[in-house]
This record gives C-alpha cells, structure tokens and sequence, in this order.
C-alpha cells in the first residue's frame, strides 16, 4: 500500500492504493477533507462484439456515506439520481477520449462515495480517482487526468469550494484537463466576461497540475505494465 497526502485549497488531500479493492484490475483511495471516494477497474481480455467501446461509469453515492438510512416505504437505495448520473457523465467525457483508437475490450469503471463530510463534493474527487486507478491498472489508457471545480467569491477565485461557499458563488465551473490541456469543461455563471471565463479556466488548470503531481508521486511506484491487446480496425 501507498498513501501520498498534501494540502490542496486549503485542506488535506490523501491519495492512496493497495488497501482496498486488490481484486480490481486498479483501484484508488482518494479523500479530501472528510469526503472519501474509491475508484475501482476492471478490463476483460477478450474482444467485445459490440460495434462501439464498451466503457461503463457508475458514480454512486450511498446514503451511509452522509450516515443515514433510506426511509419511507422503501428502506433500499433506489436507481442512480440525476445528480449521480451527471457525475459519472463527468467522468465519462473525461477518460472515453483517452484510450487508444481500436481498443474493445469491456471496460468498467465504479466510483463509490464512502464517505461524504457535507462540505466537500465528490464529483471532482471521482475524476481523480477514476484517472489514477485507470493509471495504475493494466487498461491501454493515455492519461492521467485531473478535475476541479471553481467558485468566485466577492472577486476571490476558489478551488474546490464548500457547498457553502458555493451559495455565494458567482460562477461554478468543472473543469477536467491533463498537465498540458483541458479537455472537459461544464458549469455556469452570473454574466461573466470572457476574461473572467479565462481566468477561471487558468486557476482551474493550475489546480489540476497540482493534483495530478501528488498522482504521479503514487503511480510512479506501483504502475502495472500494460495488457496486449489486439487493435479492431473500423
């Protein structure tokens, strides 16, 4: 097992591997603050049939995570929310463009919220954890990638804002990028400028180098050598 832990905005931010889910093909701890998220992989090794790439995403975020129990008539958790299934559409657009032209072999990648600390959000924290556990299993992948979201408060930019701080927040963005590029971009705002829109992508992109140092420090260890696999042409 390997943790790497560093303050990111302004909290502790722990990354870590090889404590749960060993069976995955890669698998990957994050927390920040009290939010903790797991990310896990698999890869089958034959070909699919299927006549596009089969990649699976499955965000969930269980009610024990915030400590409670579903009440009502039913006492069982239901199918994703909306709010649940545009998190793993967050995290969809962000790793699908990444793996290699010709690879088809079933991919499924589950992001579980264990814990939610009802300040930090964890959608953000599933890109992250999502890109580090495809960057340390076997999958062909060209990554990593990293997400964060950005709030402005009274002309301050934040990163990663509490739910909080985000109620005062004129603009909310999400943003996903590599070291050299952003590829994913969603959110809104309260009539901004284009410069603003800039700048806000530019502290967003210094944030994602940010994360993504304390991923490489994790995955420089404990990267697995990657799978043959056979090229479908079109």
């Amino acid at each position: 097992m390997k943790r790497v832990e560093t303050n990111f905005a302004g909290r502790t931010l722990k990354i870590e591997s090889g404590r749960l889910a060993k069976q995955a093909a890669g698998s990957c701890l994050v927390q920040f603050g009290e939010t903790v998220v797991l990310a896990a992989v698999t890869v089958s090794d034959s070909l699919s049939n299927l006549p596009y790439f089969p990649l699976t995403v499955e965000y969930r975020e269980k009610a024990y995570a915030a400590g409670k129990i579903p009440g009502g008539f039913l006492k069982r958790e239901g199918r994703p929310s909306a709010e649940e299934v545009t998190s793993a559409r967050v995290i969809d657009r962000g790793v699908r463009p990444l793996f290699p032209e010709g690879f088809k072999n079933e991919v499924q990648v589950f992001v579980y919220v264990l814990s939610a600390d009802q300040e930090n959000d964890a959608d953000v924290l599933g890109v992250v954890a999502a890109s580090t556990a495809l960057s340390l299993s076997k999958v062909p992948w060209n990554g990593p990638i990293a997400a964060v979201r950005v709030g402005r408060v009274e002309g301050a930019w934040i990163l990663n804002p509490t739910f909080q701080q985000l109620e005062f927040s004129d603009v909310d963005l999400t943003v996903s990028g590599s070291r050299d590029s952003i590829v994913m971009v969603e959110g809104g705002a309260l009539e901004l400028t284009e410069a603003e829109i800039i700048k806000a992508l530019e502290v967003a992109h210094k944030g994602i180098q940010e994360l993504l140092e304390a991923a490489d420090e994790l995955t420089a260890e404990m990267r697995q050598p990657k799978m043959e696999w056979t090229k479908v042409e079109a």
